[in-house]
């Protein structure tokens, strides 16, 4: 008896071994592939089996795609329940395009997720790419126009010849980015979008603030920049810029936060509480020559000269060791003022005393200075 039954399951093993299959080349050697694009926070994946133009053969079948291969519009391939099936824009399996977030395409919404994608071709007229519900079937003998997800019409371009069908990302922005299919002497694109990409950005920033991001104040310091630079959530960006001067026991009081807050500010048009801050910021002990500098420049850019100047010339008294950046700011302050006389001498001091590392802009300040005298 126990042999008996150490046979059936000897036997029961080897059927279950015959159902898992070797690994074996592709069917027709079309070989897989993926391909991944971001667009800001959003990932759009394609996989798909790349076929060649001379075939698993070796037959040179240029010429002979478009319109042959790939047949135009929707055909009854004599298999499988579709009696109007689009190409499967591939070979073997569905090729797959899968969006994390909700995007669109060519200008029509498209939600989150994984679509089979097909390609109805034309002759004459526009090609329709088909995003559909069915990922999973093997081709496109199945395809039933009622799991259309969306459809879209663009119109083919002529291209330099690709041998293998490829799949790529051009044109990419921060929330858009082209998608195209190009094989043979073909290329065939379609617009994506990422709609509202800084509230993913803000989304994601709030989730890693709750993380362990959150426990490094330059982090809360970022999340207000990116709030300042994109002109977005400014009310929050300011509880930012705040938390990473004073949050219990990682904010910190030092220069560029305080920039930070006072940038927020000014953005929301608080420019009187924006200077109390900065005027805190530049007398700060751990404010650095080069950071008092950088911010007297950022007054000159906007027309404020009388208050860059009195930032110059405190950037002198603060740091009397410094024998360059000082003077420069004082020269860059007296010509502002139209004062050449002192303009020239601060020049002079400071190209008298030029360090190392500045040398390489020795003929532009040589020239600025040039211009004073002339």
């Amino acid at each position: 008896m126990k042999k008996y039954l150490l046979f059936t399951l000897l036997i029961f093993a080897m059927c279950a071994a015959r159902a898992q299959r070797l690994t074996q080349p592709p069917s027709g050697d079309n070989e897989k592939s993926t391909i991944t694009q971001w667009i800001g926070p959003a990932s759009v994946t394609i996989n798909y089996s790349s076929p060649d133009v001379h075939g698993p053969n070796g037959e040179d079948r240029t010429g002979h795609i478009w319109g042959e291969l790939v047949p135009y519009g929707f055909t009854d391939q004599g298999f499988g329940s579709s009696k109007a099936a689009p190409w499967r824009a591939g070979a073997n399996e569905n090729t797959t395009i899968t969006f994390s977030h909700d995007v669109t395409i060519e200008g029509q919404a498209l939600k989150a997720g994984t679509y089979g994608l097909f390609l109805a071709t034309d002759k004459d007229g526009p090609w329709t790419w088909i995003f559909s519900k069915n990922s999973t079937s093997w081709g496109s003998f199945f395809y039933d126009q009622k799991e259309d997800a969306l459809r879209v019409s663009v119109k083919p371009q002529e291209a330099p010849y690709t041998e293998w069908l490829t799949y790529g990302f051009e044109d990419r922005k921060p929330a858009t980015a082209q998608a195209y299919l190009q094989w043979e002497n073909k290329k065939i694109a379609f617009k994506i979008g990422v709609p509202s990409v800084n509230d993913l950005y803000l989304a994601k920033i709030r989730e890693e603030l709750r993380n362990a991001q959150g426990f490094d104040y330059r982090n809360w310091m970022a999340a207000a920049q990116f709030c300042i630079q994109n002109k977005v959530n400014l009310e929050e960006g300011l509880t930012w810029a705040e938390a990473a001067i004073s949050l219990p026991f990682i904010g910190k009081e030092e220069f560029a936060t305080l920039l930070t807050k006072a940038n927020v500010l000014e953005a929301l048009g608080k420019n009187a509480e924006a200077e109390t801050i900065m005027a805190k910021a530049i007398k700060l002990p751990s404010a650095s020559v080069m950071d008092i500098h950088q911010y007297g420049r950022s007054l000159q850019a906007v027309g404020k000269k009388e208050k860059a100047f009195e930032v110059f010339k405190l950037n002198r008294q603060m740091h009397p060791d410094d024998k360059f950046t000082t003077y420069v700011g004082l020269a860059r302050g007296y010509t502002s003022m139209d004062d050449k006389k002192n303009a020239i001498k601060n020049w002079e001091i400071a190209i008298k005393n030029i360090p190392e590392d500045q040398k390489r802009n020795l003929t532009f300040y040589e020239g600025e200075l040039k211009k004073l005298k002339g």
